[in-house]
Parts: C-alpha cells; sequence; structure tokens
C-alpha cells in the first residue's frame, strides 16, 4: 500500500511511503484484534518513515553519483594514456623509418642527424665523437629498447631504472600468491 506524504518544510515534496498491506487473516489465522494491527498510527509515525525514505534516496544517490565519478575520472585517465600510447607509436614510426646503413641493435644508442636536405639519418657516432667535423645537425640520440621503441637520451637512465625493477621483480616471482584480497606487504622493497 502506497502512502503519498509531504514532509515538514518542503511542502512541494511528496514522498510515496510503502507500508505493509493490511490483512485481517495472515496466513488464514483470525488476528485477536484487526484495530490493533490496521489503525493508524500518529501521523508523524509516517513523517518519520517518509523523512527515513527520502534520506535513503538521498544516499543511494549520493553513492551512485560518487561511484560514476570515480569511472569518469578512470575513463579520463585512460583517454590520456591512449593519446600518449599513440603519440609514442607515431614518433616510433617515424623514427624507424630515419635513413641508417648499419643494422640497428636494441640497447644501443643511435644518433639522429639532419642534411641540408632535410633527410634525417642516424648514426652511431655521437657528436662528441665528431668533434668540429660534425657533417650535419644533430636532432637528438636515441636508444633503442627491446620492444623496439625509442627513448630520448634525456629519459635512458630513467627508463632503464624502470627495466632494472621490472627484471628484479620478474626474476624474484616464481608463482603467483595464493591470496585474492589485495596485498600490501613488501611493495616499497
Amino acid at each position: 500500500m502506497d502512502k503519498a506524504i509531504s514532509l515538514p518544510y518542503q511542502p512541494d515534496n511528496t514522498t510515496k511511503v510503502m507500508l505493509v498491506e493490511r490483512c485481517s487473516h495472515p496466513n488464514g489465522l483470525e488476528l485477536v484484534s484487526s484495530y490493533q494491527t490496521n489503525r493508524v498510527g500518529d501521523p508523524m509515525d509516517l513523517v518519520a518513515l517518509a523523512t527515513q525514505v527520502q534520506k535513503g534516496d538521498d544516499f543511494v544517490r549520493a553513492n551512485a553519483c560518487n561511484k560514476l565519478t570515480v569511472i569518469a575520472d578512470q575513463i579520463r585517465y585512460l583517454q590520456e594514456q591512449a593519446r600518449r600510447v599513440l603519440e609514442d607509436a607515431k614518433k616510433d614510426a617515424e623514427l624507424h623509418h630515419a635513413a641508417c646503413n648499419v643494422v640497428k641493435k636494441p640497447g644501443n644508442m643511435y644518433y639522429l642527424y639532419e642534411r641540408p636536405s632535410g633527410q634525417k639519418y642516424f648514426s652511431i657516432l655521437s657528436p662528441q665523437d665528431w668533434g668540429s667535423s660534425c657533417p650535419h645537425k644533430p636532432s637528438g640520440a636515441f636508444k633503442l629498447q627491446h620492444d623496439m621503441s625509442w627513448t630520448p637520451i634525456d629519459d635512458v637512465q630513467k627508463k632503464d631504472a624502470e627495466i632494472a625493477i621490472m627484471d628484479k621483480l620478474l626474476r624474484q616471482q616464481t608463482a603467483l600468491p595464493s591470496c585474492l584480497e589485495p596485498n600490501f606487504e613488501n611493495i616499497s622493497k
């Protein structure tokens, strides 16, 4: 049974309260006093019920809103990661298409130069190796990683440290832990 209640101080806002249906013979038994079980109590009890329902609705709405906000933040983060992946792939492809007269091997540094014609090419000689007789304008230095991506010289030390940490984790891990709950033990070691 639905009962519409206007909340105090909110006359334009009505809330439906679900009350238990009345039954004078529950499970086939006659009640001793149906008056006691079916009487309408204090009208303020209905207001309290309506207020409780309204608070429950507000809580559910706020909780859902908070969860959706977290998901929206995650979507924005994933979109930013996807943008970076696409930019890195474009940069890596451009570097792989630079002219080179040697076989490029992962783990080595390569130095990019630009000819006056605009052609870019890789060399294994750095501008310091050339000294004052450097034939063309240097355009950067890159390390070819084992996944065939390129790391600019300024980021090589950081990238090598990250790879060393991952290698250490792979060497130490013999099997996945049996615990399915989050485990933050030894995370900083």
